[in-house]
């Protein structure tokens, strides 16, 4: 018996097959026509969503917004590597209508029309909170860094810079310890001559002239380190058993329902600790809801962040940094100090009770300040403080906010355990699966347009699984 064979390369076909009879009726290309389609471009701020009267036609918005779509799906990024596709791939034929861009046109409708890709997520997202894929009640935020086109050899921060001089001067004193001995010495084909000396200290010069001018740039900017390929990327720490990398900082919020990214932003911050109520704010009016509850890590433990929060309606879940000095050193912490908000005062471990003393300011906040003159005679002294004056109490202003929060997490430690599932699932499928935690591209604004499709395809994959493509195609004409 033989092989199942094929027809022969140069058999001719009087009858060709369409294009549209190799797309099956689910095949995501369909979808992702469908849903470009339906986009208003001109409106979103896409060039030359309307043609010019006069000049070379250009080719039309929609097909190479429709091209990145296809190639983020397909972990197909590179410009040129589309450009390939356009040319020998079935799905890319039909999508673009047998259309082939070269690989500059590809890389600078990307460039030129940043702001409006990230519209056009935005409208996918409003497509699935038409569909009801949001549960709009639980939301959780995280960051995650994302290689930037920067080696770390080409990042310097002012100790580096410091330590790299440090090194040129005494390779210097080297090569000038050389010339002094091959100058009192017979010469030897071995070692290198007074020239060769001579050269390498002038290039050690200059690359040290060229540090010094870093320095008095980083100086200048009042920033604490700087970047030479991508000036907007930072070197960044990767996690625990991890390494530094320069990166950017990707910060996402996630429904609890079916884990589809509500918004996104990418920051060069090297923390997360002011990312909380921006982040969760915008989640609350992209949802069009009244109230929110959202999960973070420690990480993102500000409690000015938290204030802010609590008075536009966004409830966190935040575990309490354990970082009082009192505790490490084996006494009470503050914790361990009852507020009572109807006297506004404190009761001690020992029973006694701290009133209010005075208010100042610490980093632009107010504080009050508790006490009491039963210290001096307690005889849990020891157990509580240091200061011979006595114990002190301060209480920012805003703390209840702070006191409300912790009751919710311990009230409810099993939603705090929710939020690793939640919002580690799109960082893991994007890193992972679809191999996009790096960047091509340099600067913010270029990273955050590619950080827009990789969130748009994620949550395309998503909802293509949940509802399926004729379902999702049927939503965008209703």
């Amino acid at each position: 018996m033989g092989f199942v064979q094929g027809i022969h390369r140069d058999q001719l076909v009087m009858f060709p097959e369409s294009l549209d009879e190799y797309i099956g009726d689910d095949n995501p290309v369909r979808f992702i026509d469908a849903f470009v389609e339906s986009l208003d471009l001109q409106a979103l701020g896409f060039r030359r969503a309307v043609p010019q009267e006069t000049g070379r036609p250009p080719y039309h918005p929609g097909a190479l917004l429709k091209l990145y779509i296809y190639g983020y799906l397909n972990g197909v990024r590179s410009s040129r590597k589309l450009e390939k596709e356009a040319n020998r791939n079935v799905e890319v034929m039909w999508l673009l209508g047998k259309l082939a861009p070269d690989f500059k046109t590809i890389a600078d409708f990307r460039r030129d029309n940043g702001e409006a890709i990230r519209r056009g997520c935005r409208e996918f997202t409003a497509v699935c909170r038409e569909l009801e894929l949001f549960g709009g009640q639980l939301v959780a935020i995280d960051g995650s860094r994302f290689k930037a086109v920067n080696s770390r050899r080409r990042n310097f921060t002012k100790p580096k810079l410091k330590e790299l001089m440090k090194k040129a001067d005494k390779k210097i004193r080297e090569y000038l310890d050389e010339l002094d001995a091959a100058d009192e010495e017979e010469s030897d084909h071995e070692k290198p001559t007074a020239a060769e000396l001579q050269e390498k200290i002038e290039k050690l010069k200059s690359r040290k002239l060229d540090y010094q001018a870093l320095e008095e740039r980083l100086e200048e900017s009042g920033e604490s380190q700087i970047s030479l390929t991508d000036p907007d990327a930072r070197l960044m720490w990767r996690g625990p058993g991890s390494w530094h990398e320069v990166s950017y900082n990707v910060q996402i919020s996630v429904d609890a329902k079916n884990k589809l990214i509500v918004d996104h932003e990418v920051t060069n911050a090297c923390t997360d600790t002011d990312q909380l109520s921006p982040m969760a704010i915008r989640a609350k009016e992209t949802l069009g809801v009244e109230e929110l509850e959202v999960l973070a890590d420690k990480g993102y433990y500000d409690s000015e962040q938290v204030a802010t929060c609590a008075k536009e309606g966004i409830s966190p879940y935040i575990p309490k940094l354990n970082n009082s000095s009192n505790k490490r050193e084996g006494l009470y912490s503050k914790e361990d100090f009852r507020f009572d908000a109807e006297t506004n005062t404190y009761r001690c471990p020992a029973g006694e009770v701290l009133t209010y003393r005075y208010k100042s300011h610490r980093d632009g906040r107010e504080i009050h300040y508790y006490a009491t003159g039963a210290c001096k005679t307690c005889s849990q002294k020891d157990c509580c403080t240091r200061n011979q004056k006595g114990r002190k109490i301060w209480r920012w202003v805003d703390e209840a906010y702070l006191e409300a929060m912790a009751r919710r997490v311990r009230a409810q430690p099993e939603k705090v355990k929710q939020r690793r599932e939640i919002v580690e699932h799109p960082f893991g499928t994007m890193k992972h699966s679809m191999k996009q935690g790096d960047f091509l591209t340099r600067g913010m604004a270029n990273v955050r347009t590619e950080m827009s499709l990789t969130v748009l395809v994620y949550n395309i994959k998503r909802a293509l699984r949940l509802k399926g493509t004729q379902r999702l195609m049927a939503a965008l004409v209703t």
